[in-house]
């Protein structure tokens, strides 16, 4: 059996920059996208660098009034799916859309919301509380082409094979296509 995946279009958000073009210029001059930790104080942990993202502006790929509705890992899987339909220039027509699907791969997620509610169940009690949804299934349903695509939205947990750990996930995501 033989099985064919079509890449169509990159879109990268990651700590070398936004945008494919802006990580291989990164990429090609050598870069290194880790420095200190910015995004909260670390002065209690023996690591104090991480690879962030930085001066990233959600509201360039999703409207204000969905901002907060989405963790930060959702809100980069938009904007590194709204690169990679631009880079493809897909145009969704009924009769390929059977053929298109999403499968956007995510190690894990959704750390911010799970803190911010923690907090707030911690400091309100249940009636402040939000029972947090990180869904590994929003940032495929929420990317660009979603609505009109007719073809499957997985996550890496919809897959046949068991999931032995998480940080490879993306990795092995990319072997474990669906059959379109």
């Amino acid at each position: 059996m033989s099985r064919r995946v079509v890449v169509t279009g990159i879109g990268l958000v990651s700590s070398l920059g936004i945008g494919t073009e802006t990580n291989w210029d990164a990429l090609c001059k050598g870069c290194s996208g880790v420095g200190p930790i910015t995004k909260f104080d670390p002065t209690d942990f023996s690591a104090r660098i991480a690879g962030e993202v930085k001066n990233f502006d959600p509201l360039r790929f999703i409207e204000k009034k969905d901002v907060k509705k989405m963790d930060i890992f959702i809100q980069y899987a938009i904007a590194a799916s709204q690169f990679a339909v631009t880079d493809a220039r897909l145009g969704v027509t009924p009769d390929i859309a059977p053929r298109v699907g999403v499968f956007i791969a995510s190690g894990i997620g959704g750390f911010t919301t799970i803190e911010r509610e923690h907090k707030a169940l911690l400091a309100g009690g249940p009636r402040r509380f939000s029972f947090p949804r990180p869904s590994s299934i929003w940032p495929p349903a929420r990317c660009p082409f979603a609505s009109a695509r007719k073809g499957p939205i997985l996550p890496p947990a919809r897959r046949a094979r068991p999931r032995r750990t998480r940080s490879a996930t993306p990795t092995r995501s990319s072997c474990g296509m669906p059959r379109m």
